[in-house]
């Protein structure tokens, strides 16, 4: 096994590595419409570069709606023609996929002057008070990091998995080529909100920590300043607005992305029982590998984005926690325990939650939900289609 300081030094240059890449590939698909001002210290928002990423990305959507070669693989139309309804599910999925990378590319030019004042802010907030209060170093963070980049290699082969891997296939490269470029644009968007929403969870738990240590120190019979307390609840504040900003900006895109995900899940799920059904007259690969491991690595990028949301939750309750302790902490500045109780009344009021189109909030409970009705969904179309799975012999 590595060493603590090996393993820490190892996470931390593969998380920066992570976000470098993101950073770069972003650049590159034209998804990240700034510059960064060295002497300022602040990103710009480019025409040159937002004319770049439209231009890209409308010209990459019109290629990936050529019409399709891979119709002509046998299995597909096999099971087209003997199932009709997975023929129809598969032009809903197909649909709802358009209908997700149009919006999300709309959203993304159209939002990208909020976006870039919450990014500027967020460096404020790193430069002058974050990167000389952070007293530990964030495993968290540095993990999700990694877990969302490695989920993103991942989905990709996946699909090119699914599209090279079924038995018969007849696929084009080129067409290959351009579709699986707009799901990695489609995926990367996605990371920048998670990627987001882990700053602002390492950002909590600097506060968490501070105000721990503040704890732990007027236990210990020391002095506290209470201009600490009110800058940790100032900050605080300007992290919720933060978050409700973030969650604003990317709330359509997030919910269209589940949404496919979800759909793409149930065909494929039903698609694996119709192979398990006719196993005699499939490819023994398809149905034991290339299915199965495309609804595994479906519901790991969903659980993943449901994970990192329920992340920022979880801390931000400990916050309450946390001031709890000072409840009964003899002797303390009469300045400070107002401050506290200040910070206690404002998380109390204001909680902080990743909500999208005003409609759910994304945590752990939601998230169970989904995965639920996501197998409901594929019992229900077993049952409906229940006697089109079985394909008859041709005689």
């Amino acid at each position: 096994m590595l060493q603590p300081k090996r393993e820490r030094r190892f996470r931390q240059s593969l998380a920066h590595y992570t976000l470098k890449a993101t950073l770069y590939g972003s650049w590159v698909l034209g998804l990240f419409p700034f510059t960064f001002d060295p002497r300022k210290r602040q990103l710009h928002r480019s025409k040159w570069l937002l004319a770049y990423g439209l231009i890209l990305n409308i010209s990459l959507i019109v290629l990936a709606l050529l019409p399709e070669t891979d119709d002509h693989n046998t299995v597909k139309v096999e099971v087209f023609e003997r199932n009709p309804l997975v023929k129809q599910f598969e032009h809903l999925v197909e649909v709802i996929s358009f209908i997700t990378t149009v919006v999300t590319h709309l959203r993304l030019f159209w939002k990208s002057k909020e976006l870039v004042a919450i990014l500027n802010e967020l460096l404020v907030l790193e430069n002058r008070h974050f990167s000389k209060l952070i007293l530990a170093d964030c495993f968290q963070s540095d993990r999700y990091v990694i877990h969302k980049g490695i989920v993103i290699i991942l989905e990709l082969g996946s699909s090119l998995v699914l599209y090279f891997g079924v038995p018969e296939s007849k696929s084009a490269v080129q067409e290959a080529f351009c579709i699986y470029i707009v799901q990695l644009e489609v995926l990367m968007v996605v990371m920048h909100f998670h990627l987001l929403m882990i700053f602002i969870y390492r950002y909590i738990w600097i506060i968490n920590g501070q105000l721990l240590e503040m704890a732990s120190r007027l236990r210990g019979g020391e002095s506290v300043d209470p201009e600490r307390a009110r800058l940790l609840l100032c900050l605080y504040g300007r992290i919720l607005d933060l978050n409700n900003r973030i969650a604003h900006i990317y709330d359509i895109q997030i919910t269209l992305f589940m949404a496919t995900l979800f759909s793409a899940n149930i065909i494929v799920g039903h698609v694996l029982v119709i192979f398990w059904t006719n196993i005699n007259r499939f490819s023994l690969l398809a149905t034991v590998l290339i299915f199965p491991q495309a609804l595994i690595i479906n519901f790991w990028d969903l659980w993943q984005g449901i994970a990192t949301c329920d992340l920022v939750e979880t801390t931000g309750r400990k916050t309450s926690m946390i001031l709890k302790l000072f409840n009964d902490i003899e002797g303390m500045d009469i300045e400070l325990e107002r401050k506290i109780s200040d910070f206690t009344l404002f998380c109390s009021h204001r909680r902080l939650r990743i909500r999208h189109c005003g409609l759910f909030y994304i945590n752990y409970e939601m998230g169970f939900h989904m995965i639920i009705t996501n197998i409901l969904y594929v019992l229900f179309l077993v049952q409906f289609d229940y006697m089109n799975l079985k394909f008859k012999s041709d005689d």
